[in-house]
């Protein structure tokens, strides 16, 4: 299997992208530690945390032996910052809006992209150009029934809600047909204050119920 296939399929396995915005490279590594060993193991690393290449690098070759674990690279405005988290060792690209230059580097690197989208137009440029995965975002404007109404003319279109994502709500998303969820505040929120202890339990929490989801067949095409 491809590298670029390998890195979409440890993210659906994951079932839950962890959005990591760190106040420091130690505190962005902290709480994607926190968050891998309590068993959310796909991390997007935003470029909006202090060096967040390095932070990158660091997970990456920490757990280059590990394929459960899949490090990406979260708020990637342009090619420049996509190149660098490439380098950097990230195995997918996520934006909150779409980029053609950004599509065109991932798709000349083999790198899942990841746009976030909110419109028709926008998810038909994202597909046009290569996207793997539309990021819905800000999930909690678009709500579940958003992935159902754009599956209905893009039925190929793989889609991960972002923002408003949560354990109490994470059934209903993949019940709608989530491909798989992006989860930042209800999930490492309390990492921002140095309870990594909060974050890997968050993060047990989070695994255990999209292992239930699993098992009552909801979602993931």
């Amino acid at each position: 299997m491809l590298p670029k296939f390998e890195a979409l399929e440890a993210v659906k396995n994951a079932g839950v992208v962890a959005v990591v915005r760190g106040r420091s490279e130690e505190n962005s590594y902290k709480i994607s530690k926190a968050s891998i060993e309590g068993g959310v193991k796909a991390i997007e690393l935003a470029f909006t945390s202090p060096n967040a290449d390095v932070t990158i690098k660091r997970l990456s070759e920490e757990y280059a032996d590990d394929s459960s674990v899949v490090v990406g690279a979260g708020t990637v405005l342009d090619p420049a910052t996509a190149r660098m988290a490439m380098i950097a060792g990230a195995k997918f690209i996520v934006s909150p809006s779409y980029n053609e230059e950004v599509a065109e580097l991932c798709n000349l690197y083999c790198v899942p992209y990841m746009p976030g989208c909110f419109t028709p137009s926008e998810v038909q440029k994202a597909l046009s150009t290569g996207a793997d995965v539309i990021k819905i975002f800000p999930g909690a404007i678009a709500t579940q029934k958003m992935i159902p109404e754009l599956q209905g003319p893009f039925p190929q279109a793989n889609i991960m809600p972002s923002g408003g994502v949560s354990l109490d709500n994470m059934a209903e998303w993949f019940k709608a047909g989530a491909f798989v969820v992006g989860a930042g505040g209800s999930l490492v929120g309390p990492g921002a204050d140095g309870d990594y202890a909060q974050v890997k339990e968050n993060a047990q929490k989070f695994h255990a119920e999209f292992e239930r989801i699993q098992k009552a067949g909801m979602g993931q095409n």
